[in-house]
């Protein structure tokens, strides 16, 4: 979608795709499948070192339940691996979510309305402070015609000049006076309400970008005040209401519920020759939970399928057991094709809308 916005739309520094972005998430969805194999395979290791009870290496035997204490152990597995599945792909889901209501709904949902007016006031404090700061690294020879145009022609190229500081401190100051007259988020106007929230998100995109190039040495206190007046942008524009977080909750639980048996299946039967065993199991979950809560910590996407199979894997390749090539194949052509595919479909549908409406 981003790459057709970009073709159909001015180059600007919101428009297009951010490929540094891109590229960390290409890597995180590369490397954690391969993390959760290697992982899953030495924890499965050291399991057999350690616990010496031959029932956790045994396969389930129809429908007996497996002793109490191993059940109890993939209960808890099986609850870590469900929060950790929240906290990185229900954040996908709401991500999404938000993106349509500000599209759709700008009006209540373009900035957070929740913000009271004492946090208002304190952003507006943090404003003069920024400012002053971002002043002091203001060459007398910086020259700007438009600070909007220069900040997003530096988002869009990367390419800082002793022009940046100066359009950077003229924004920061236009954005506070702009908010100072409002008082509060909620009484922004409709037609102006995208605009702020675009002014705000290139503010903060631009003290990323300028604080990670290096090319301003900011100290130690200069960093602490860039780092609260950027809370307080990320306050008003990246937030997430409680309605929604419920929504996609429900959703992830109802698909698991409805769509679990054909997954299970393939999981436990058809990744390895043998069935899997409860060590295994609990092997590749711990697994799968704590690099997917590593990945959430980095702020990285991962996908839960991924990393999960690729650990079962892992515990087969560590068993012995041997792996159902077929079954490999067919989950490798899926991730490999499930990006391409979903980008074209998704800049196609996206081309369509704009043309329709």
């Amino acid at each position: 979608m981003g790459i057709a916005n970009q073709l159909m739309s001015p180059k600007s520094g919101t428009s297009g795709v951010d490929w540094d972005q891109a590229l960390n998430v290409g890597k995180s969805l590369l490397i954690s499948p391969l993390v959760g194999f290697g992982l899953a395979a030495i924890l499965l290791l050291i399991c057999k070192a350690v616990i010496k009870d031959r029932r956790l290496y045994e396969a389930p035997v129809g429908e007996e339940p497996p002793p109490f204490w191993i059940r109890g152990l993939l209960v808890l597995t099986c609850t870590g691996v469900s929060f950790a599945h929240g906290s990185n792909d229900g954040q996908k889901g709401m991500g999404l979510i938000m993106l349509i209501l500000v599209g759709t709904v700008p009006t209540a949902y373009a900035l957070n309305h929740a913000v009271t007016p004492a946090q208002t006031a304190d952003f507006l404090a943090s404003t003069a402070q920024t400012v002053a700061i971002v002043d002091k690294y203001v060459k007398p020879s910086a020259v700007v015609a438009d600070s909007r145009d220069d900040l997003t022609n530096y988002i869009r190229t990367k390419q800082y000049d002793d022009n940046t500081m100066l359009a950077l401190r003229q924004y920061m100051n236009d954005v506070g006076n702009e908010v100072k007259d409002f008082g509060i988020y909620k009484n922004v106007p409709t037609d102006k309400m995208s605009n702020l929230r675009n002014d705000m998100y290139v503010i903060s995109e631009t003290l990323r970008l300028v604080q990670k190039s290096g090319k301003t040495e900011f100290n130690a206190d200069d960093k602490k005040v860039l780092a609260n007046y950027k809370k307080h942008l990320d306050l008003a524009t990246k937030f997430i209401p409680g309605w929604v977080k419920v929504a996609v909750a429900m959703a992830l639980g109802l698909g698991t519920m409805i769509g679990w048996k054909r997954i299970v299946v393939t999981v436990g039967e058809k990744i390895g020759k043998e069935h899997l065993t409860y060590a295994q199991g609990a092997a590749a979950e711990i697994t799968a939970m704590a690099t997917i809560m590593t990945a959430d910590s980095l702020g990285l996407p991962v996908s839960t399928t991924h990393v999960l199979s690729s650990g079962i894997a892992g515990t087969m390749a560590a068993n012995r057991t041997g792996l159902q090539l077929s079954t490999v194949r067919n989950l490798a052509l899926a991730w490999v094709l499930t990006l391409p595919a979903a980008m074209l479909m998704s800049g196609a549908l996206f081309w369509a809308f704009r043309h329709i409406s």
